[in-house]
């Protein structure tokens, strides 16, 4: 482990983001299934511009909903597994530090792939330009709230050897109010009413977050180590 917490950090989330590209095939997982979700929509619904128009915000963002939770149950899973948690628990550098340095690690490779694929499935939707913005702007701010959120669930849950519905019990209503401001938030956009409002809503809940996330993440693993 580095000297310092700073470096820990860096080691940390350098080790995650290796071993994530080396199972590049559990990498394509969540945005393939985000990408999925999407496009079969049209082909559920209606091809229909106008409707597609209406459902877009709530289609993307249930998707990445669903994609966020598909992606957090290995999270934990293989460390657990192999002992490194508990080494990580046991280490000198606070484990917060070195759990937000996973979750950043785990955003980059499912939640970032969403924020990028989204003017795509935009434009496959039919959506407007100001709609697309917001859809970006939401996505930014709603997916690290999601990877957050989503951690300490699957921390309480590691040590389960059926965790994968308990987590989706425990995590899912947490999402809600994320899932509600941000489609707000684009389907205000898209009809030219201002969204400020929604964004400083998810903006302040991502502060909240990041400073009481890792703390509770940190627990969590403590709680299922002993």
């Amino acid at each position: 482990m580095a000297n310092s917490p700073i470096a820990a950090f860096w080691a940390v989330l350098q080790r995650d983001l290796i071993l994530a590209f080396r199972h590049r095939g559990e990498l394509l997982n969540p945005p393939l299934f985000f990408l999925m979700i999407v496009s079969l929509y049209p082909l559920g619904v209606s091809p229909e511009p106008e409707i597609l128009r209406t459902i877009a915000p709530g289609v993307v963002w249930i998707a990445a909903l669903l994609a966020a939770l598909f992606s957090l149950e290995n999270l934990f899973k293989s460390d657990f597994l192999d002992g490194t948690l508990e080494q990580l628990a046991l280490s000198p550098h606070p484990l917060p530090l070195l759990t937000a340095a996973k979750v950043l690690a785990h955003w980059l490779v499912s939640g970032l792939p969403m924020i990028l694929l989204a003017p795509l499935l935009a434009m496959l939707l039919t959506m407007s330009q100001a709609a697309t913005v917001a859809l970006v702007a939401t996505l930014a701010l709603g997916t690290p709230l999601l990877s957050l959120i989503g951690a300490v669930g699957t921390a309480l849950t590691v040590g389960l050897k059926r965790g994968g519905v308990l987590l989706t019990l425990l995590v899912l209503p947490l999402y809600i109010p994320v899932l509600i401001f941000a489609t707000n938030a684009v389907t205000a956009a898209a009809a030219g009413m201002p969204i400020s409002g929604q964004l400083y809503f998810l903006g302040s809940l991502l502060a909240l977050a990041l400073s009481l996330a890792p703390i509770a993440i940190a627990a969590a693993i403590r709680i299922s180590l002993g």
